[in-house]
C-alpha cells in the first residue's frame, strides 16, 4: 500500500428498524480495519451515518401514525446507542436528515446535472388512481413473471428477478389495496451507461481483494451491461432535487445515501480542521474501502464509482469492496415474519461487546452465510475467550503474592514468535482474512499457555527465583502485545490490559512492560457465560 490515508465507509442501516447481529456481522469489518490501521499509524477516516429517507421510513411512520423525522430520529438514536455498544469506532456516525448533508448532496447533484449526466426521461409508471399518486416499486405488489410468487416489486423476494415497468401493470397498491394503471411521469436519470468502459477497467485494476461474491455480483451487472437509473422519486421526504420542473420530488434514497461518504467526510473535517480532500481526492493517493452486506454490492462497485466520475472533480474511486454474506439465526434467515431478528443492543447488554464481537469475527459469514446460536457464542466464550485468554492474563497478573512484574529476563525464542504474530495478523487484517487473523492472535495466547505450563512457575517460585522472574516477565510481555494484537478484535478487553500494565497508546509494534511496576485491580478480562 503505497498511502497513508484510509477512508472507511460503513454502510448506512436504514432507520426503520433495530439493528440485529446481521447488520453488527456486516459492518465489523470496518472497525477492523479501522483499529488497525489507526494503531500502524496512518490517517484513518471511518465514517458512516443512519439512512433516514425513503420508503422503509414512510411505511413506518404510516403505520405508527406519526412523521417521518419522528421515526428517522427515533431510530437513528438507536442505531448510533447500539454501534457504540459494540466499541465502533466511527470518527464520524451521523445522519442524511442533516441540513449540511442535504445542502452538500444538492451541490453534487447540480454538478452531476451540469456536467451532462442527468437527464430527463418520460415513462409509464405504476400510478393508484384511488391514492392519487405515483407508486415505487416498494408500495406496489406483484406477481413475479420468472417464478410465480407475489412479492414487492422492488425485487421478488424468491427468486430475486427484478420487475421491469411492464411487469408493474395490473400491480396492488400496498397501501389501498386497489389496482394500480401505467400512467406517464417523468424523472431524470443517471447516465449510467456512460460509465461502463471506465468502471469495467477499473474494477479490473482493483479487484484482488475483493471478496468472490463481489466480484461475481459486479461481474454479472457489467456483463448485462450498465442501465440508466432514476435519480428522482415522487416523495415528500428526502432531499430536494435542485433543478426546475422537480420541485415536487425527492432525491432517490440509494444516490444521496452513498455520496453521504463524502458528506460525513466534509462534517468531520470541518470539526477537525483537516482537508477532507485527503480522503477522497487522487492527488492524495488515499485507499478507499466499502464495508456492507452483500445485498449491497453494485451500490458500491459501480453506481457510488460512476457518481465520482460524474462529478469530474478528480474523484479517487473505490479500491476495495468489502462485502459479508449473510448470518442466520439458529438455522434460519433473519426476518420480522418469525420474530429472530432480536436487537443486537439486548444481546451486547447481556453477553458483552468483546465476546460477540469476537465469536461474529470467527465465525460470521465472512465467505459464506453463516449460522449463529447461542449455545455457539457460550462455547467461544468459555472455551477461546475464558479459558484461554482469560486464564493466561489471570494466572500471570494474579500470581500468589505478586506484587509487581519482576526484574526478568525476555525468553527470545518467545519475542520472535510475538514479532512474527504481528506480521501474520498484519498481513491478513490486510487480505480481509479476519477469521484467519483472529485465530493466529488466538495461537500466541496459546503458544503463551504452553510456555506457562512447561516452566511451572508455581514450582520455580520455591526453587528457582530467577526462572520464575524470567517466565512472568516474559509472560506479562506476551500479554502487553496480545492487548495490541486484538485490539481491531476485542478493543474493550485490550483496553483493560493496557491499564493494568500502563501502555499509554495502542500501537502495531513491540512493546514491553516496566519492570517494577504495581500489579493492582487485576480484575478477569471475561465473565463465565
Amino acid at each position: 500500500m503505497d498511502t497513508k490515508n484510509i477512508l472507511i465507509g460503513g454502510a448506512w442501516p436504514y432507520a426503520n428498524s433495530d439493528l440485529h447481529l446481521g447488520h453488527i456481522a456486516g459492518l465489523i469489518s470496518g472497525d477492523i480495519l479501522a483499529r488497525y490501521y489507526r494503531a500502524k499509524g496512518y490517517n484513518v477516516m471511518y465514517v458512516s451515518g443512519t439512512d433516514c429517507h425513503g420508503t422503509p421510513i414512510t411505511e413506518r411512520a404510516k403505520k405508527e401514525k406519526k412523521n417521518p423525522k419522528e421515526i428517522a430520529m427515533y431510530y437513528h438514536e438507536r442505531a448510533k446507542k447500539t454501534l457504540e455498544s459494540f466499541d465502533f469506532s466511527y470518527d464520524l456516525y451521523t445522519y442524511t436528515d442533516t441540513e449540511f448533508h442535504r445542502t452538500a448532496v444538492m451541490k453534487m447533484f447540480q454538478k452531476i446535472y451540469d456536467n451532462g449526466y442527468i437527464y430527463e426521461k418520460i415513462e409509464p409508471q405504476a400510478y393508484c388512481e384511488h391514492c392519487q399518486k405515483f407508486l415505487s416499486d416498494r408500495e406496489l405488489q406483484i406477481t413475479c413473471p420468472k417464478c410465480g410468487q407475489v412479492t414487492k416489486a422492488e425485487q421478488c423476494d424468491n427468486c430475486q428477478y427484478v420487475p421491469t415497468i411492464e411487469d408493474m401493470k395490473d400491480g396492488i397498491c400496498l397501501e389501498c389495496g386497489s389496482k394500480t394503471i401505467l400512467k406517464d411521469n417523468k424523472n431524470l436519470y443517471l447516465a449510467l451507461s456512460k460509465f461502463q468502459k471506465e468502471i469495467e477497467n477499473y474494477v479490473a485494476e482493483n479487484n484482488t481483494l475483493w471478496r468472490i461474491n463481489a466480484k461475481n455480483e459486479t461481474t454479472k451487472y457489467l456483463k448485462q451491461g450498465l442501465v440508466d437509473r432514476a435519480v428522482t422519486r415522487d416523495l415528500d421526504w428526502g432531499v430536494d432535487i435542485p433543478v426546475e420542473g422537480y420541485e415536487n420530488k425527492k432525491m432517490y434514497v440509494w444516490i444521496e445515501a452513498v455520496l453521504g461518504y463524502i458528506t460525513a467526510t466534509m462534517k468531520r473535517c470541518e470539526e477537525t480542521g483537516e482537508n477532507w480532500e485527503t480522503y477522497w481526492k487522487e492527488e492524495y493517493h488515499p485507499t478507499i474501502y466499502m464495508v456492507h452486506g452483500k445485498d449491497n454490492i453494485v451500490f458500491h462497485s459501480i453506481i457510488f464509482n460512476a457518481l465520482l466520475l460524474a462529478m469530474k472533480e478528480n474523484y479517487h474511486l473505490v479500491n476495495t469492496i468489502v462485502s459479508s454474506e449473510y448470518l442466520n439465526i439458529n438455522d434460519e434467515k433473519i426476518s420480522k415474519s418469525k420474530g429472530n431478528g432480536t436487537p443486537a443492543i439486548e444481546l451486547v447488554e447481556k453477553y458483552g461487546a468483546d465476546s460477540l464481537r469476537f465469536h461474529l469475527i470467527n465465525n460470521g459469514p465472512e465467505k459464506k452465510d453463516s449460522n449463529f446460536t447461542i449455545d455457539a457464542l457460550v462455547a467461544t466464550n468459555n472455551g477461546e475467550l475464558l479459558n484461554k485468554f482469560g486464564n493466561l492474563v489471570n494466572r500471570t497478573l494474579k500470581f500468589k503474592e505478586l506484587e509487581s512484574i519482576p526484574e526478568g529476563k525476555l525468553d527470545e525464542e518467545i519475542k520472535q514468535k510475538i514479532e512474527e504474530t504481528y506480521r501474520a495478523v498484519a498481513e491478513n487484517i490486510e487480505k480481509l482474512e479476519f477469521k484467519e487473523a483472529s485465530n493466529l492472535a488466538m495461537q500466541l495466547v496459546e503458544i503463551a499457555n504452553k510456555y506457562y505450563d512447561e516452566q511451572k512457575p508455581w514450582i520455580q517460585k520455591k526453587e528457582d527465583l530467577d526462572g520464575f522472574n524470567n517466565t512472568i516477565y516474559t509472560c506479562a510481555t506476551i500479554i502487553a502485545n496480545l492487548a495490541n494484537i486484538f485490539e481491531p478484535f476485542m478493543p474493550s478487553a485490550c483496553k483493560k490490559i493496557r491499564n493494568y500494565l500502563d501502555i499509554p497508546e495502542k500501537s502495531w509494534s513491540f512493546v514491553e512492560p516496566k519492570a517494577g511496576l504495581k500489579l493492582e485491580n487485576i480484575e478477569p478480562l471475561f465473565v463465565r457465560l
